[in-house]
């Protein structure tokens, strides 16, 4: 693959900026989305992909027909979302590209104190000489997931410039606001009329995720009585105070910062308001689906235990379901991993097969039927000013996907 027209593609689409805003009661909840699936569509166009399309939802679309003998093979999809974390801005994003990279920690120019250091990310040893990208340590850099559309777009490019290589019908999905929960919401499956589907939305290289926390979201909502100080002696109900009481219960060895492997947790992520009323949001995760009702039942027990603390006080806790553990779906369709662990083989690479602790539009798409595994395309420290992507795992994780589309060409519906 074109390893500099991939890398080339990837800074251009890190520069739109793509922010997902939660409760922005719009879809997408940012312009910039639109803005970047518009680029998407004129680009494939230009290739002579002359389906690709933008819906009023900011869902980019397009088909790659099938070729040679190809034709009756099972359609594969290909997504990646536009979106990008709320939890660090994505505006202004100033790329750093390192070519030849001699080790060590990297200092980020735009903030000193923003420092990728080996210890945090020890697969930096492996990977002197290669190509690493970054942002000035103001912004976060958007890999997750614009690796994941470069890879596609450049595969797409690929597949249209070599015409020898066997492929059936190949769809290409590029979905809004992943990041709040919401990528796959507009979603129509009988429209992108796929038997298998993959996001390219991973870490590393050489992975595929077989398996997904499950996953809900909380809001617990604290209503108190507001009033001037001068006379709230016996009057004033601060929600602010009940809301510091109801965090500090949560239990610390039931935070992402203490749990591992598949240990779950409850992730306290967001506080706002005042003395009249204020809200926290909190994540539930767990690879066990039916651990999150346990989870939920103790924010139900600690509400009621604060209410008694603070009389006059009332708390609602509110679970919204997000996405549930790809991994019992996967099995309705073995070939989804088989052929992708193949795939690796054909390169001279070991698939890594793990279990990750979030999620993907994989596990929606997967929970509705279309058998969606997630694949490595160079991302590390994601969500974060410190994040990085190395461009020979990108093109590794086209490759891949040049030798998975051979394959599945080769399948049968």
């Amino acid at each position: 693959m074109n390893r500099e027209r991939l890398l080339e593609r990837f800074l251009r689409y890190v520069r739109i900026d793509t922010t997902a805003v939660e409760d922005a009661g719009v879809y997408p909840s940012s312009p910039g989305q639109l803005v970047l699936g518009r680029l998407l569509v004129d680009e494939l166009q230009a290739m002579g992909i002359q389906d690709a399309s933008q819906d009023e939802h900011g869902i980019v679309l397009a088909t790659l027909p099938a070729n040679g003998e190809a034709g009756d093979a099972p359609t594969v999809a290909f997504n990646a979302h536009l979106d990008t974390s709320p939890e660090t801005t994505g505006k202004n994003v100033q790329p750093q590209v390192i070519r030849n990279y001699p080790g060590g920690d990297i200092v980020l120019p735009g903030n000193a104190e923003q420092v990728i250091r080996i210890s945090e990310n020890p697969e930096l040893a492996d990977l002197v000489g290669a190509t690493i990208v970054t942002t000035d340590g103001t912004t976060l850099l958007g890999g997750d997931d614009k690796a994941g559309l470069a890879v596609i777009m450049e595969l797409t490019q690929h597949l249209l410039e070599h015409p020898e290589i066997s492929h059936g019908r190949v769809r290409l999905l590029f979905t809004c606001d992943e990041e709040i929960g919401h990528g796959v919401d507009h979603v129509d499956l009988e429209k992108l009329a796929a038997q298998v589907c993959y996001t390219l939305d991973g870490s590393g290289a050489g992975v595929i995720d077989i398996e997904t926390f499950s996953a809900d979201l909380a809001v617990v909502t604290l209503r108190g009585v507001n009033i001037h100080p001068a006379i709230a002696h016996g009057r004033m109900v601060n929600a602010l105070r009940a809301a510091g009481e109801f965090l500090a219960a949560l239990p610390r060895e039931q935070a992402p910062e203490t749990t591992s492997g598949r240990q779950g947790f409850l992730h306290p992520y967001a506080v706002e308001g005042g003395v009249e009323q204020a809200s926290i949001r909190i994540i539930l995760r767990d690879f066990n689906t039916a651990a999150l009702a346990e989870q939920a039942k103790l924010l139900t027990t600690l509400a009621a235990q604060v209410e008694k603390s603070f009389p006059g006080l009332r708390v609602d806790v509110e679970v919204t379901k997000q996405y549930r553990n790809l991994a019992e779906g996967l099995r309705r369709e073995p070939r989804a991993v088989g052929l992708a662990e193949q795939a690796h083989q054909r390169l001279g690479t070991v698939a890594q097969f793990t279990s990750i602790r979030g999620g993907t539009d994989g596990s929606q798409l997967t929970e509705r039927g279309l058998p969606t595994p997630n694949l490595a395309v160079g991302q590390h420290c994601f969500h974060s000013p410190r994040e990085w992507v190395c461009l020979e795992e990108m093109r590794q994780a086209g490759q891949m996907l040049v030798e998975l589309v051979q394959l599945w060409a080769a399948a049968k519906r």
